[in-house]
């Protein structure tokens, strides 16, 4: 069913009785020709651009949970493409250009928000150095600022810009950049790929991955064993879990990422705004609380809740860099469960596994890059070779020493 200004009117006029479910609640069927594993934005997206953009339409969704319950719905929903390497800074803008068309390709409102962010430097060495990422910005086509004092003071005058031991100098600006509504990108995918045919399968967990002569055949389930002619892992901070049922070690750490959101306030902040000397970037709602966070909890964990000093880490943050933080009061925080890889990059990649293909590694970047990221790995699928601007996105990369390290601090998955 396509939403349209008539439904909406219709359906206001008639008590909202006559709305049909978003998607389809199937039984499994015995055999797939491609399974993907983890009913989130990556999960989702490739099952969308597989049925779309390739014309796999046999293909099935397995959640363990809801769709929406992992990362895709727990996190602070930014999108932006101001990379510097050459193998994230063409991914990244694929994904921002498939975010600004992805409501009128779904038919389904994401609340794309396209507000601008900007990224504080403090010292003369971060204004060269985002001087340096602004250039490569530009000479791949993306669009960047670089904002000395009297402007940003301008655009953001709640800023602390005389703090005696962070000065802000200056900003990095990306217009394009902005927020998107999580949920509504999860309800979106699921239900255009529901609409072509793809079976999403909630409550579903994968228990064993069955391979027979050295190729995937199939996953055993809560739901009983479900073959399949390809096996695709898209588990976010589970990758390592779902990897193992293979055989397979991947070179990822599962951590704690925190999210944090305040009590509801008149319009304050019209962008998103990162600092540059602490690990923290807020923006506001549309609902009008604040929603910002930081670094990783600093521990391997699977759990969905951090502790209490990463908040009181991230409010140190947030009110050095914007004091009217402290008379604001945050009302709740929640945990997503980040795959970091060693380098701080993700993988699209076959295995070495015949039939096995992965999804993985995300970090902090998991949300902003779900279409690219979706429309990269069913290429993959599809076609058994890599998407263009996903080349260097291999798995092998950190066995041959090729490092995609955007932060250039080495081979350590906390450190990123």
């Amino acid at each position: 069913m396509r939403y349209s200004a008539l439904s909406l009117l219709k359906n206001a006029l008639t008590g909202n009785r006559d709305w049909q479910p978003a998607w389809r609640q199937p039984a499994p069927k015995p055999h797939y020709d491609v399974i993907i594993v983890g009913g989130g934005g990556h999960g989702l997206a490739t099952a969308y651009y597989l049925a779309k953009e390739f014309g796999l339409r046999n293909v099935a969704v397995i959640e363990k949970g809801y769709v929406g319950s992992g990362n895709v719905g727990r996190n602070t929903t930014i999108i932006r493409s101001n990379y510097l390497l050459p193998g994230n800074n063409p991914f990244y803008e694929l994904s921002l250009t498939l975010w600004e068309g992805l409501e009128q390709d779904f038919n389904f409102n994401a609340m794309v928000s396209q507000r601008g962010i900007v990224n504080l430097y403090h010292s003369d060495a971060q204004r060269d150095a985002y001087t340096r990422r602004g250039n490569a910005m530009r000479l791949h086509g993306v669009d960047a600022e670089l904002l000395e004092r009297p402007a940003l003071r301008e655009m953001l005058p709640f800023l602390d810009f005389d703090n005696a031991r962070f000065p802000v100098l200056g900003g990095l600006l990306q217009r394009r950049a902005g927020t998107v509504r999580h949920d509504a990108v999860a309800w979106g995918y699921a239900r255009g790929a529901d609409s072509r045919g793809v079976d999403i399968i909630q409550h579903c967990e994968v228990t064993a991955i069955r391979r027979e002569n050295g190729r995937v055949t199939g996953v055993e389930t809560s739901r009983g064993f479900i073959g399949c002619g390809r096996l695709a892992l898209a588990t976010a901070g589970n990758s390592s879990r779902t990897a193992e049922m293979a055989g397979l070690s991947l070179p990822i750490e599962s951590h704690v990422l925190q999210a944090f959101v305040s009590e509801g306030l008149k319009p304050f902040i019209d962008c998103v705004v990162t600092f540059g000397v602490g690990h923290f970037y807020i923006s506001q709602s549309d609902k009008g609380g604040l929603v910002f966070g930081g670094d990783i909890d600093g521990y391997n964990s699977y759990a969905q809740r951090g502790n209490l000093a990463m908040v009181e880490h991230v409010a140190e943050a947030g009110v050095s860099m914007i004091p009217a933080l402290s008379r604001v009061r945050m009302l709740r925080a929640w945990g997503g469960i980040m795959d970091m890889s060693m380098d701080g990059s993700p993988i699209i990649d076959r295995t070495p596994i015949d039939n096995l293909y992965l999804n993985a590694g995300w970090c902090y970047g998991g949300f902003k890059a779900t279409p690219a990221s979706g429309y990269c790995f069913a290429h993959l699928i599809a076609r058994n070779e890599p998407h263009e601007t996903a080349r260097q996105m291999r798995l092998d990369r950190f066995e041959r020493g090729y490092l995609l390290d955007e932060g250039g601090k080495g081979a350590q998955a906390n450190l990123h």
